[in-house]
């Protein structure tokens, strides 16, 4: 399909949508409580969480789109947002939906209401920025979307705010600072709202800062609990940091959403990479908590566990991934798990009651750092890493934020790897280090003669074994742009995503068949997509460039 022809189609389906609206009828706004929340997806008509549940699988039980019909989807509406992002990229934010309205938020501090059925807007909101604050912002203005309890929806800014709107109408209710912009702190994430507490990361590890992660009152925002990332001296952890004035501006932000055990109480968060992202040299150490995952207890923040997946990291191999819980059997014992398919181009299963290693495999051809994961669950690392023979993946590694999805019938784990081939080159930077500022400490060149390509996989979690890929179109050997979308299964088998050329797929979860797409005309920037049924029709939308399209089978009314 032409680009012309999308932006006719767009055109055609907006007129409709405002045509039809008065005549639908407009949902009953019932309070969001916490049993919804436990609950999850049970209710069809709901997604309510940044992952669609606490366990971070985006698997949603509908059924009514099929391997079989799903070749019929065409688009209903499409809504546009107004303010760009940075340039290449667009919208990663994931939509939440409730009774027939979504709640999604744009780029610079926006929100909007939406009705599910048309794309029409009922409400929108725009916080007003500090002058110049995109210098200070980590990395680039990005929103990924909202959380909810009763009628407030939660959003982080990109000035390190955390607000409270109403539902119904976007009115700000509270505002409450999470961060200063003089500390390079921002909040990109969406929040997690657990046991009346919001749950909010910051982002800013690019630039010399310290991460950490808050808990605040849903009803009043007050601040209840924070754990830093970067452990001073004294503290747990603080000896793998020797020198205490690099640990105060270490790093080890956390910039996606984590997930939720109800049964633990504990919440799970990856952490950044360790500041300067390149140059090691005066941070000599494992450099805890960065690149690592966390464990906390969701009333007090306290640290149960921790697993750190690349110790004393200088390519910028973040560990900022959604933490996906499922109950698994391995080496015929039932386990709760919780898997990550890492940046630095393994893939892990853990025990997420102790954080113990239990699987542990590439997921990419060329991870080229490691021999392996030690049973220890420390990395042997090779001696000869760098070399351009011994090239690693880039500072997108092996698969960046974009969320993973997990089918608990296939017992299948979903992931965007990228395959990328980089030599890199540290340098000192130059004194002296001030805080909230950019750090600069060498990078990557890519080696043209390995092909750069991204591709959807299929992962064994038991094993770490690769059941099956789909690789999308290489891309040329000098850029590494090719971030590509997130993922969403359903229970009849399918699985969607987008790539970094603008097409909307579905394919067979089962043996990764190509069944259906559609050109969206702008790329899938690492968002993932959402389903609701609404009508009595199941709906699946995606974000592309700076809209949002929404995909049904056509109405039989």
């Amino acid at each position: 399909m032409t680009i012309g022809r999308i932006l006719s189609v767009t055109v055609l389906i907006l007129t409709l949508g405002l045509l039809t609206t008065a005549a639908q009828p407009q949902p009953v706004q019932r309070p969001i409580t916490e049993q919804d929340l436990l609950d999850g997806l049970k209710n069809s008509s709901r997604w309510l969480t940044f992952s669609g549940d606490y366990a971070g699988q985006r698997h949603s039980s509908l059924k009514q789109l099929t391997p079989q019909n799903v070749g019929g989807l065409v688009p209903q509406w499409v809504f546009q947002t107004d303010v760009p992002g940075l340039p290449g990229r667009g919208l990663e934010n994931t939509p939440l939906v409730v009774d027939g309205i979504l709640y999604v938020t744009g780029n610079n501090n926006q929100a909007w209401a939406i009705d599910g059925r048309t794309g029409r807007p009922i409400w929108s909101y725009r916080r007003r920025l500090p002058e110049n604050f995109s210098s200070k912002v980590c990395c680039g203005p990005v929103n990924r979307g909202f959380a909810i309890l009763g009628d407030r929806l939660y959003m982080g800014t990109l000035d390190a705010h955390l607000v409270a709107l109403d539902r119904m109408s976007g009115d700000l209710i509270w505002d409450v600072a999470v961060g200063d912009l003089k500390n390079a702190n921002a909040i990109t994430a969406a929040p997690l709202v657990v046991k009346n507490k919001v749950i909010i990361g910051v982002a800013g590890g690019d630039f010399s800062s310290r991460g950490y992660i808050d808990a605040y009152d849903a009803n009043s925002g007050q601040r209840i609990w924070r754990f830093y990332t970067v452990p001073l001296p004294g503290e747990p952890g603080g000896e793998s940091w020797p020198n205490p004035e690099v640990a105060a501006r270490g790093g080890g932000a956390a910039w996606v959403t984590g997930s939720y055990d109800p049964a633990l109480n504990l919440v799970f968060y990856g952490t950044g990479n360790p500041n300067p992202d390149y140059y090691g040299d005066d941070r000599k150490g494992d450099n805890l908590y960065t690149c690592s995952l966390l464990a906390l207890d969701a009333d007090t923040g306290k640290l149960r566990w921790y697993y750190q997946f690349t110790p004393h990291d200088v390519h910028d191999w973040d560990s900022t991934h959604v933490p996906v819980q499922a109950d698994l059997t391995i080496g015929g014992q039932p386990r709760k798990v919780i898997m990550v398919a890492n940046r630095n181009g393994f893939f892990y299963t853990l025990d997420r009651e102790s954080g113990k290693l239990l699987v542990a495999k590439p997921f990419i051809d060329r991870p080229n750092w490691a021999k392996e994961i030690g049973p220890d669950g420390r990395p042997i690392v090779l001696d000869d890493i760098g070399s351009p023979e011994k090239c690693l993946p880039d500072n997108h590694g092996g698969t960046d934020f974009q969320p993973p999805a997990f089918d608990p019938d296939l017992k299948l784990f979903f992931v965007t790897a990228h395959e990328t081939c980089a030599v890199w080159e540290p340098k000192k930077p130059p004194e002296p280090i001030g805080l909230g500022v950019r750090v600069p400490s060498g990078g990557r060149v890519l080696v043209e003669r390995f092909e750069q390509f991204s591709a959807l996989r299929a992962i064994d979690p038991t094993t770490g074994q690769r059941r099956w890929e789909h690789r999308y179109r290489p891309y040329p050997s000098t850029v590494s742009h090719d971030l590509t979308g997130g993922l969403l299964s359903t229970a009849s088998g399918l699985l969607f995503t987008g790539d970094n050329d603008g097409y909307f797929y579905a394919f067979d979860a089962a043996v990764g068949k190509e069944l259906w797409k559609f050109q969206l005309g702008a790329p899938v920037w690492g968002s993932a997509p959402v389903t609701y049924m609404l009508d009595g029709r199941q709906w699946v939308v995606t974000t592309a460039g700076l809209t949002f399209t929404a995909f049904a089978l056509p109405s039989t009314r």
